[in-house]
């Protein structure tokens, strides 16, 4: 598999936190931060220390803006996924024992 970007981030977004997985070559670092501007500068800070690269955001609602909006002005590059986008890769969150489980449910 090609790597496309030695650092990246992954962001899980709530009403009161967001959980960032940041990859990078040494490894895997998970972090909760909170929503409030000053919890946000942090997060922007720590990822520019870890050099991150991209930042990919799931969102069942609208609390993904201020973080797109504070991550654009930054000039980071940043995007919404499809919160179904990640179950339908290998090894994502509905893989192996799990999805067959699901599956064989549906034929019930």
């Amino acid at each position: 598999m090609e790597i496309v970007y030695t650092c990246c981030c992954g962001m899980d977004v709530h009403k009161k936190t967001v959980v960032a997985c940041l990859l990078s070559q040494s490894g895997k670092e998970v972090k909760t931060f909170g929503t409030m501007t000053a919890d946000l500068w942090a997060m922007n800070a720590w990822l520019r220390e870890h050099y991150c690269q991209m930042e990919a955001m799931e969102s069942s609602g609208s609390y993904w803006k201020p973080i797109y909006n504070l991550l654009e002005a930054d000039q980071m590059p940043a995007m919404v996924v499809n919160a179904l986008h990640p179950q339908r890769v290998p090894g994502g969150r509905a893989s192996g024992p799990r999805k067959r489980r699901c599956r064989a449910r549906r034929r019930m």
